[in-house]
């Protein structure tokens, strides 16, 4: 399982910077590298990552309870 967690957040980080990337500079990262066809599989898999990641929120909450 902390495998996946890794993953999922190591692509959610690839995303952002993507995002910020598309924002400042018009620039898609994703699709230069993996192409236009491709690219729209990477963005599935992030976007079920962040599905994914909703479960940290309880983690982060019982931190903040712990202190």
């Amino acid at each position: 399982m902390k495998t996946l967690n890794i993953v999922a957040l190591l692509l959610l980080i690839v995303g952002g910077i993507n995002w910020l990337l598309v924002g400042l500079f018009n620039y898609n990262l994703v699709e230069g590298i993996f192409g236009h066809g491709f690219s729209r599989v990477i963005y599935v898999i992030v976007g079920l990552c962040a599905i994914y990641s909703i479960k940290f929120f309880r983690n982060v909450s019982e931190e903040e309870y712990a202190r």
